[in-house]
């Protein structure tokens, strides 16, 4: 995955960080209403339905969304990574090497320790203003204000696989999901390096999101060497194009859940089901 952690459950940016990602953001989004969406209270609220379902359910527990998971598992993950982001926001760190590595904690232990590092990333993003410099492993992102939206979305996510794992599920806030699509189309998706090449294929498709926005994606792959790495890529990825095509649609809830692989495509309202499949499949190694 580009941004997920490895089997350590490590926070791991991914290959994007050190072959330097240029980000692509000339969207095709036709003109919608922006809803603001308060972050930090989203980051607040979605942290205190995941520590519910800490408490709630059985260490063991497998998370359906995160195979190979336990609820343990994800417990540990969505804490250390809180604590990750805390360290960067709280000291403005401009080198991720410097922050402090947390020990994973018997887990028992575990909901206490990410109430603690919850309250702490608060704080720290808190602290400081949205346009204030701070590390990031997107090129556009090092401030304040996209660690916010970044971790109001990473929450929710796993708060919902929290809720799969214990059989538990509340509403997603509809402004957040409209955010999110967003969100993980501008981070998780789009984007070619300059060392890489992208070869188009014929294929357009357009995401519809009830109520906005719209969003055009063209097919195609990623082909190029890694300059630090050495390594070879190849392979289907999707870039931002004008919308036309055939439409994917649904609500906002339905499609951010869905592509992050939390949600169904019975959801979704298409003529053409093999595109939501191709379009999930580009998805997957980017939102486990």
């Amino acid at each position: 995955s580009r941004h997920v952690p490895g089997p350590s459950l490590a926070p791991n940016p991914g290959f994007w960080t050190t072959e330097s990602v240029v980000s692509a953001h000339q969207f095709g989004h036709a003109p919608y209403a922006v809803t603001v969406v308060d972050f930090l209270a989203s980051i607040r609220t979605e942290s205190a339905r995941f520590a519910a379902c800490l408490r709630a359910g059985s260490w063991d527990a497998s998370v359906p969304s995160c195979p190979g998971w336990t609820l343990a598992d994800l417990a540990w993950h969505l804490t250390e990574v809180q604590h990750y982001w805390a360290s960067i926001a709280r000291d403005l760190l401009l080198d991720p090497g410097n922050v402090t590595k947390l020990e994973r904690p018997p887990n028992d232990d575990l909901p206490d320790l990410f109430d603690d590092r919850s309250a702490a990333l608060s704080s720290a993003l808190e602290r400081h203003p949205a346009a204030t410099r701070c590390w990031s492993w997107a090129e556009d992102g090092w401030s304040i204000g996209w660690v916010r939206r970044r971790q109001a979305h990473e929450a929710l996510i796993h708060r919902v696989d929290a809720e799969l794992a214990v059989g538990s599920r509340t509403d997603v806030d509809p402004d957040l999901a409209r955010d999110g699509v967003d969100e993980v189309l501008t981070n998780m998706v789009f984007g070619i390096p300059e060392w890489a090449d992208f070869i188009p294929d014929e294929s357009v498709v357009t995401l519809s999101v009830d109520g906005g926005p719209v969003i055009g994606m063209r097919f195609g792959r990623m082909v190029g060497t890694g300059p630090e790495s050495g390594t070879d890529y190849d392979f289907e990825t999707l870039v931002p194009a004008e919308p036309a095509g055939p439409v994917v649609a649904g609500t906002p809830q339905a499609v951010d859940l869905w592509l992050w692989g939390r949600g169904s495509e019975e959801d979704l309202r298409t003529n053409e089901p093999e595109l939501v499949s191709r379009i999930r499949a580009i998805l997957a190694d980017a939102t486990q």
